[in-house]
């Protein structure tokens, strides 16, 4: 066995718990250590460096008792300064060689953190948005942040200390035993003292830490929500700021209670060894003193003695800090494991097919839907309850069957929660049919790559998302190769390039989270103009304008119909006022198409969509009815 792995085993050996009681699992430590794998040459360096390191260690108390032996003999005062000379040396030697051991140790340690974090972010991006609408967004970020950072601990710096110390430790026991066996046995008999109850400190430590991390996620989600833009208005508006700050203190103060306790057990922990080393010392110096006396030993062997039981309590407390470090780091591995074992929904298969270029049509075949229960994309420590909803599993589509031509427009519209958003999101893949197809030019869209997908389909969402950058930065999200000449030319297409040139910063201005700094209206218009960037042949329009007064709606619409033109388009409108002109309108309700027309045609059915029509047509009349008689009032 490798000498790192023999310093993880017989770690492992005294941490080994069931996880029930705080402890952390073989498998977590295993997968740990295959992170480390791919630098198996840079930690063999590693290992060599500091058995010879431990050797000059080791070295320096021998040649020490061969001071005082020359000492007591009367030497010549040449052998002495010989032996002084060389003690030097091995000083500095030992100094450069830990130095380039610490160097090797960083990068070995900051390499596995870097394919630790990258792996992470890469996995939660190809999460479904099943995940997202379920995850508390501060948990998470903690997962990809606190743990991440914890878990560096393991590998730039304690994983260092366990093979230098357990190498120091091994060569130490070696000289001491052909020194003294006596001495050096009688000298270990109280280790068990301290050994007995490590277990236990262990477990306990493991468990606190636990809890401080999942504090520590409840205040960053609750930061995250309650900091954003829209959480902190809902605060202001109805929240109670007082009772915020007692849910958030109380939370700050078990965290800070977990720390002194914490720090409490560790120095009760370090100081019974350092307090066992101090005894194992004077037995040294009692027995040894005796035995040279009498003449068993000689001086030198006392003092060799002597400082090589320093050398030996110095790599155990240092093993026992590691032991500490390393539950800790293991509990931050064990928490970012969770999130890699949860299997994307949404995958790519090895071999794609290409979508046939020029206009597309789309095509959904008996297309049946139930969206996922939480067990299957989310954890209970995510959403911050105590066991995952297993509901789900009952069907939303039922058997959806319809198809656009090239260059077609149809329009859904319905009851709010009738299905409308939940065929869009099916054509975008942002979830995958149970049973049936959803196709693009004839292409099963589970059979595209997803920057197939990305480049033939456009989505424009209610919300008109933005990140806290800049114009450019934003639009260049849909195509990073985007010169300012295209990005000029798709903000007069979406009517923004007045508004962008007044702007102080043009293209540079930051827009804000979420976009929160422009109006509605400018904020939909750039995301109309991101899609007017990638230029896909089908665009999908959920709800664009719904959260629109009548004059954004105006200036949105007109921007739309920048991004309909020649392509085919999946509508899905709350106003039915803003889709009369669709070659097809498909009425949906409880997850079937009960209808499917022009609007002329459902009209003169006088089924659904007459009902719906009739509706919105009378609010808008006694809207503008009231309107008037207010103006009326007044004058």
């Amino acid at each position: 066995m490798s000498m790192e792995g023999a310093a993880w085993s017989s770690l492992w050996s005294t941490m080994r718990s069931d996880k029930g009681d705080g402890g952390i699992s073989k498998d977590t430590l295993r997968r740990t250590v295959l992170f480390a794998k791919p630098y198996s040459r840079k930690l063999l360096v590693f290992v060599l460096l500091s058995v010879v390191s431990a050797a000059l260690a080791v070295a320096t108390p021998v040649l020490a008792g061969q001071v005082v032996d020359a000492i007591v003999a009367k030497t010549a005062v040449k052998t002495v300064v010989n032996l002084a000379l060389l003690i030097a040396l091995v000083a500095v030697l030992d100094a450069g060689l830990s130095l380039v051991i610490r160097w090797i140790s960083a990068n070995l340690g900051e390499g596995v953190i870097l394919d630790l974090r990258t792996a992470v972010f890469d996995h939660v991006q190809r999460m479904p948005i099943a995940f997202f609408t379920r995850t508390r967004t501060g948990a998470l970020v903690s997962r990809l942040n606190n743990d991440v950072i914890g878990a560096q601990q393991a590998f730039s710096g304690t994983l260092s200390g366990i093979v230098s110390n357990s190498v120091q430790l091994v060569l130490t026991l070696i000289v001491m035993l052909n020194t003294s066996w006596l001495v050096t046995v009688l000298a270990l008999v109280l280790l068990p003292i301290f050994l007995m109850p490590a277990r236990r400190f262990g477990r306990r430590l493991a468990g606190l830490r636990r809890e401080a991390a999942d504090l520590n996620a409840d205040m960053s989600t609750q930061m995250t929500e309650r900091f954003s833009a829209p959480g902190a208005t809902l605060v202001k508006l109805f929240g109670r700021p007082a009772e915020e700050s007692r849910e958030f203190a109380a939370r700050a103060n078990r965290v800070r209670d977990i720390g002194v306790r914490t720090a409490i057990m560790q120095f009760v922990f370090f100081t019974a060894l350092m307090l066992v080393s101090s005894l194992a010392l004077a037995l040294v110096y009692g027995l040894g003193g005796t035995l040279a006396i009498g003449g068993s030993l000689n001086a030198g062997d006392v003092v060799v003695l002597a400082l090589l039981l320093t050398r030996l309590y110095a790599p155990l407390t240092a093993l026992a800090n590691a032991r500490v470090d390393i539950m800790s780091a293991l509990v931050s591995f064990d928490r970012v494991f969770e999130i890699l074992d949860l299997k994307p929904l949404i995958t790519e298969k090895p071999s794609t097919v290409a979508l046939p270029p020029g206009r597309l049509s789309v095509e959904f075949s008996d297309v049946r839907f139930a969206y996922p229960s939480a067990d299957k994309v989310s954890l209970a420590s995510l959403e911050d309850v105590a066991v995952l909803d297993t509901r789900g599993g009952e069907d939303v589509l039922h058997g959806i069957s319809f198809k656009a031509e090239p260059g077609q427009t149809i329009a859904l519209v319905g009851s709010s929660g009738a299905g409308k958003s939940t065929i869009a999101q099916l054509l975008s893949r942002l979830y995958d049919v149970d049973s049936g197809s959803v196709r693009i030019g004839g292409v099963d869209v589970r059979d595209l790559s997803f920057d197939g997908l990305r480049a033939g389909v456009g989505m424009v969402t209610q919300d008109g998302h933005l990140f806290h950058e800049s114009i450019r930065s934003n639009l260049r999200l849909a195509k990073p190769t985007a010169t300012d000449e295209e990005i000029w030319d798709v903000l007069r297409r979406a009517r923004l390039e007045a508004f962008a040139l007044a702007l102080p910063d043009g293209l540079d201005t930051v827009v804000g989270e979420r976009g929160y700094r422009l109006s509605g209206g400018e904020r939909q218009r750039l995301t109309i103009a991101r899609l007017l960037l990638v230029q896909p042949a089908v665009v999908i329009l959920d709800e664009a304008t719904a959260a629109l007064d009548s004059t954004n709606e105006a200036a949105v619409q007109a921007a739309l119909g920048e991004a309909l033109e020649g392509r085919t388009a999946l509508v899905v409108a709350h106003r039915l006022s803003t889709i009369r002109s669709a070659d097809v309108i498909l009425v949906v309700e409880g997850g079937n198409i009960v209808e499917r027309g022009t609007h002329d045609q459902l009209i003169a059915v006088a089924g659904r969509y007459a009902e719906l029509h009739a509706t919105q047509f009378a609010q808008a009349v006694a809207a503008v009815t009231d309107a008037s008689a207010a103006e009326l009032g007044d004058s």
